[in-house]
């Protein structure tokens, strides 16, 4: 890629930015203009925090469609060509590990349960359930690629599990393990592993990327509601944590 395409992928990328928190940044001069009336030193804090959180939204937008989406394709054709490519569930259980154990918002949701909790949920055992949860969920995303298996006969039994276990989760779960499941299908998830599935799909002879690629996403939101919620489950049965 020369220097003028790398420039224009910059300006593009800045001009998304830029169309996504001019909005909030009117609404914010709006409001302090009319009703909130920070002090001048507070209100330059604020809009330095607002610049600094451009800036860095340019980087990771930029290096996503510049390192990881490119990567993560290339990745999923290249596995996706070859003669054995059930090599690609471990590979994703791998994967699907590493980018979880690597993303920043799964540890700062870990470390603020252990907070909450006053240590009684530990941050480490958080973070590795959490890890394992979606490691497992890459994998069956990826038998699902392999295998040709429906995208409706994962999902749905795997939601219906959680309506199960909501009736024997001890309740101090039940709000977390929801709330992992947004924080899971964080940036390393959503860049990496999403572009590595469409990139098997794609290389795949029978398959459609539109309707096999898509659908990562969704499992690895699943993916720690379950294995909270069974975490759950053993914290009250078998800790010996009954809250009722």
């Amino acid at each position: 890629m020369t220097a003028v395409e790398h420039s224009q992928d910059l300006l593009s990328v800045v001009l998304e930015v830029i169309e996504a928190l001019l909005p909030l940044v009117i609404f914010f001069l709006v409001f302090q203009l009319l009703y909130l009336k920070f002090p001048s030193s507070y209100f330059l804090k604020l809009m330095t925090g607002l610049s600094i959180t451009a800036m860095g939204m340019i980087l990771f937008l930029y290096g996503v469609y510049n390192g990881f989406f490119p990567v993560g394709l290339e990745i999923g054709s290249y596995f996706g060509q070859i003669k054995s490519n059930w090599i690609l569930i471990p590979i994703g259980f791998v994967l699907g590990f590493l980018a979880t154990f690597a993303e920043p918002a799964v540890r700062v949701l870990c470390y603020q349960i252990e907070e909450s909790s006053s240590g009684y949920i530990k941050s480490n055992l958080m973070l590795y359930t959490l890890s394992v949860s979606v490691a497992a969920f890459v994998a069956i995303a990826m038998t699902k690629l392999v295998y040709g298996i429906p995208f409706l006969y994962i999902i749905v039994p795997g939601y219906l599990l959680v309506l199960v276990l909501l009736w024997f989760c001890d309740k101090d779960f039940i709000a977390i393990a929801f709330d992992s499941g947004g924080v899971a299908t964080g940036p390393m998830a959503v860049t990496f592993l999403m572009s590595m599935a469409v990139g098997v799909a794609a290389s795949q002879p029978d398959s459609n990327p539109i309707v096999d690629g898509f659908g990562m996403i969704a499992l690895i939101a699943l993916a720690p509601i379950i294995f909270v919620m069974m975490l759950g489950v053993y914290m009250r049965y078998i800790g010996g944590t009954d809250n009722e």
